[in-house]
């Protein structure tokens, strides 16, 4: 019997996402107005948390959150999540990162028209009772050259709805290719100083990181145009804000337009007061259809995570293209179940090592899933935690069990492999499926050294006895007298070189109904039965 996963909503998300929630037959609740001491008391019954930016997940709430198996994030930062600590636990953690790259993109123009025109400080006089005309004259986009730095997503976006204003954009990100570039009719610069020589205006949309802080300081503004602008819409830190003052003290930087500061919320900035800097409070994603879009996204994910489908998002995952996942998708499960197999074929003794090959035209995407998929099949049950994409490779590390992938593009007989091969003993263990048909239904090639083509279903026998007559059905006769019926069966015999049958054969049986140890006990026990092993996939 399953039980209802429990999903908590912490923090206010739009309709859209506690209805993607309860359309996915989870129990929602709402803790918007709870205190500190209930949310600690009432966590542990949750499987899935909801939360924006006001909730922080520390090591020690994590540790208290006994059931929880998937934190998501309405929104794209991460920062209220100790991500090493949910890591630890196997929770999976997720956001929205595309939920706010158009509003972010938005403001990003609206804060550049605002500099090029001195829009707030015209509103501002106006509203004073100030006819202030001659003083506000502004200057035109049209054949600008805006600096882009961070050519992501948002990036992107920005520099698209530029290249609609007549502006020239450069760019400078070395993570992206340059046939991207020539698509966008964008100007690949070699390093940051390319763009500084030559813009007019410069917006920064890189990740906050350590190697990213202060990005736009002191020495950056030395190589600016006299007279920049600058915006910052990303993260604060990203503009070394003393320097700025700075540049903007002496004529070197124009002017700037801020949303995003080192600390939030900020209510004393030191560019308060400056007519020539605009300052807003964090509203890159805050319009109605980003906080919907956040909390919708967010929840899919988590419906995702704690149904058993593809986690797209997880910040501790690796992250996987849509075009790569949806190739691969159907042959997830069968890596698991081609893990599964493996690991006890292989006895019982320890596992060294793991191996994966995918072939065919998998072979040509990224098959991480895979290899996660495999290591689930391998661990899950061997270990004292639950097993999923998040922990598998930190448990395998910790049992000094190596992992190794190969990929090809050809694969021989079919038109996609996976091989799975456990390294037990000294001894490989090799196992081989593909999936076939519309319905992309799982099947078994290889096992024990033989040949097959078995789809694979719940409950799975597998036997090596002697090749002699009447074996099949001794087996079967016995399955029947023990009230197991026989849904499939497949039998592979060894050949020598000249295509002599003789030594042993394998079989591999599916069944309705698991075949219990004591079962397989009295199977191996049979004349000519010399080794076997039961799944439940």
């Amino acid at each position: 019997m399953s039980i209802t996963p429990k999903v908590l909503v912490k923090e206010k998300v739009g309709p859209s996402g506690i209805e993607a929630l309860q359309e996915a037959g989870f129990e929602v609740d709402l803790g918007l107005d709870w205190d500190d001491e209930t949310f600690l008391e009432r966590l542990p019954e949750y499987d899935g948390v909801l939360i924006r930016s006001a909730t922080t997940f520390t090591p020690e709430l994590i540790e208290r959150a006994t059931n929880l198996k998937v934190i998501g994030r309405a929104g794209v930062g991460v920062d209220n999540v100790d991500i090493a600590a949910a890591t630890k636990r196997g929770i999976i953690v997720v956001n929205a990162p595309q939920s706010n790259v158009v509003t972010a993109a938005e403001h990003t123009v609206a804060l550049m028209m605002s500099l090029a025109r001195n829009i707030p400080r015209a509103n501002e006089g106006m509203h004073a009772g100030r006819w202030e005309r001659s003083k506000l004259s502004g200057v035109e986009l049209y054949g600008k050259t805006l600096g882009v730095i961070g050519f992501g997503r948002i990036g992107q976006l920005v520099a698209e709805r530029a290249k609609g204003l007549a502006m020239n954009v450069i760019a400078y990100d070395p993570y992206v290719s340059a046939e991207r570039y020539r698509e966008m009719g964008v100007e690949k610069a070699a390093d940051s100083d390319g763009v500084y020589a030559v813009a007019d205006f410069i917006t920064i949309h890189l990740p906050k990181t350590p190697e990213t802080a202060g990005w736009l300081g002191t020495e950056a503004f030395t190589k600016t145009k006299k007279g920049v602008r600058v915006l910052n819409v990303a993260r604060g830190g990203l503009i070394d804000e003393e320097a700025l003052k700075v540049a903007l003290d002496d004529g070197r930087v124009g002017g700037a337009a801020l949303d995003v500061f080192a600390s939030e919320p900020e209510t004393n900035h030191i560019l308060r007061g400056y007519d020539n800097v605009i300052l807003t409070p964090h509203l890159g994603a805050s319009t109605a259809e980003a906080n919907d879009r956040a909390g919708f996204q967010a929840a899919e994910q988590i419906v995702a995570a704690l149904s058993g489908g593809t986690v797209t998002t997880a910040v501790n995952a690796p992250a996987v293209g849509k075009e790569d996942l949806e190739v691969l998708a159907p042959f997830v499960p069968l890596a698991t179940s081609l893990g599964r197999i493996a690991v006890e074929l292989a006895g019982g003794s320890s596992v060294e090592r793991i191996e994966v090959e995918a072939l065919g035209r998998i072979g040509d995407r990224d098959v991480r899933p895979l290899s996660l998929a495999v290591l689930r099949g391998v661990l899950s049950g061997r270990t004292e935690e639950a097993v999923n994409d998040v922990n598998a490779p930190g448990i395998a590390k910790e049992r000094g069990i190596e992992i190794s992938e190969t990929t090809r593009t050809q694969a021989r007989d079919f038109m996609d492999l996976v091989r799975v091969t456990v390294v037990s003993g000294g001894e490989r263990h090799r196992v081989v499926g593909t999936t076939l048909g519309r319905q992309d239904r799982p099947y078994l090639l290889e096992a024990w050294g033989q040949r097959f083509n078995l789809q694979l279903e719940g409950n799975l026998l597998i036997l090596r006895y002697v090749d002699q007559p009447g074996m099949v059905g001794r087996i079967g006769q016995f399955l029947g007298e023990k009230g197991v019926n026989i849904e499939q069966a497949a039998v592979g015999y060894h050949q020598d070189a000249e295509g002599t049958r003789g030594g042993h054969a394998v079989m591999l049986i599916t069944t309705d109904q698991p075949v219990w140890a004591d079962t397989l006990q009295q199977i191996l026990a049979l004349d000519g039965v010399q080794d076997g092993r039961t799944v439940t996939l």
